[in-house]
């Protein structure tokens, strides 16, 4: 059923919360940014007649199956510490979430919006558009019941930096991604309205609000991981972060210093070419290239330094094999990847899970679109567990103050929708 709608913005809004009442739900919105590989302004995915739960061991093979056994939308993510199924690896730090490695789920309706253009999928669509069009929104929330925590007091953050520069120093790695929790036990929190409140906050082309089994990812993330378009895959590592400002001048002197600070540019052509080396695993021989080198792109919170790099996959790897050759994205991990990540296994203090992985989709046609996990708040509603991450790039020219202020700079948005302007970094475990 194809439907043209007047006000998107509204129908938006009363699709999010019809979608929110089910068990089982996604909602990812591009906030329109302009994406010359994006299929969706919106789309919306609710119910399951299939799911799938795997844990490290053999998850791909098994989402290789039931792929096959659903070829049509399927939604799901990708946790971090897959990373120990691809690689002789292993995650024991402490994990609050308890998320499992993969999640997909087979939707019973599908809701895809482009630009004033609705079309519904599955069941009834006409039941279903009326239902949403005839919905009154609600604007009964309930307060948030936090005690935020970090794993990190700000001197042991910055004395972990050191001591991961010193590795630098010795030439075990060219550049890490550090990263650390904040937490809260106990807590009680309205994922709907956190989530409509950090999408207004922090508006990004990689958001998401997902939803299973009590559960909840709430995403404002601006970074693709990969992308398939036909044979053409599509990488976008994300490396170089700066403030905005509200006066015009100084917003753009500070994007001229993004653009030519040497440390931002290092650490971002660093990653970009681990990422050329992860898609020729996926390549057909020739085709790897950097479509844009240290493009700017422009946040409500945030500039951020992007590059695209792009290949054409060979015909006899599948969509699941792709994103396991790449996986984890470059952008989390650092160089060389594998002893990189040992390293932050030794330095952080919590399992990544969700953070750090991919949330996407699969599409009937072959194609899929995942993002990073970032700038996202994970909320178990069973245990009532709430944690986010914030994560910086390590190189030799960091400065681990500097980089702290980052992290907490990346939390900005995330702080302010859970009411807390501050962090006490000395309450911790």
């Amino acid at each position: 059923m194809n439907i043209k709608v007047i006000n998107i913005p509204l129908f938006k809004q009363k699709a999010l919360q019809w979608a929110a009442k089910f068990d089982t739900a996604c909602y990812l919105d591009s906030n329109n940014f302009t994406d010359p590989y994006g299929k969706f302004d919106t789309l919306i995915a609710v119910g399951k007649k299939a799911e799938i739960t795997a844990n490290t061991g053999n998850a791909f093979e098994q989402l290789e199956k039931f792929r096959e056994d659903n070829p049509g939308f399927i939604f799901g993510f990708f946790g971090y510490d897959l990373k120990n199924e691809i690689e002789d690896l292993q995650s024991s730090n402490h994990y609050g979430l308890n998320f499992p490695d993969l999640y997909f789920f087979a939707p019973e309706i599908i809701i895809s919006i482009k630009g004033n253009a609705v079309e519904i999928t599955g069941a009834d669509a006409d039941i279903v558009f009326k239902t949403i069009e005839r919905l009154e929104l609600s604007t009964v929330y309930n307060a948030n019941e936090l005690d935020l925590k970090s794993r990190f007091t700000r001197p042991e953050y910055i004395d972990t930096v050191n001591r991961i520069k010193d590795h630098i120093n010795r030439g075990d790695i060219y550049v890490t991604n550090f990263c650390q929790e904040f937490y809260a036990e106990h807590a009680k929190i309205d994922p709907l309205l956190i989530y409509q409140n950090l999408n207004g906050l922090s508006p990004t082309p990689f958001s998401a609000f997902v939803k299973w089994d009590g559960n909840y990812i709430i995403c404002a993330s601006p970074e693709r991981f990969l992308a398939k378009r036909g044979d053409k895959l599509i990488s976008q590592p994300i490396k170089g972060t700066a403030r905005r400002d509200a006066d015009l001048e100084t917003d753009q002197n500070i994007i001229k210093q993004l653009r030519n600070h040497p440390k931002e540019l290092q650490e971002n052509v660093m990653i970009v070419d681990l990422v050329r080396n992860d898609l020729t695993h996926s390549a057909k021989p020739g085709t790897v290239k950097t479509e844009e080198l240290f493009g700017i792109q422009s946040f409500k919170q945030v500039h951020q330094m992007v590059s695209t790099v792009v290949c054409e996959i060979r015909d006899d790897v599948t969509p699941v094999q792709a994103l396991k050759n790449t996986f984890p994205m470059g952008s989390m991990t650092g160089a060389p990847k594998v002893s990189a990540m040992q390293l932050m296994e030794q330095y952080e203090r919590s399992k990544r899970g969700v953070y750090s992985g991919a949330f996407g989709y699969f599409s009937p046609d072959s194609d899929f679109d995942f993002n990073v996990v970032i700038r996202t708040i994970l909320y178990n509603s069973s245990n009532k567990y709430l944690s986010f991450q914030v994560g910086s790039a390590i190189t030799y020219h960091a400065n681990a103050a500097q980089e702290y202020e980052e992290c907490l700079l990346k939390a900005k948005a995330i702080l302010e929708v859970l009411g807390q302007q501050e962090i006490d970094t000395a309450k911790r475990i």
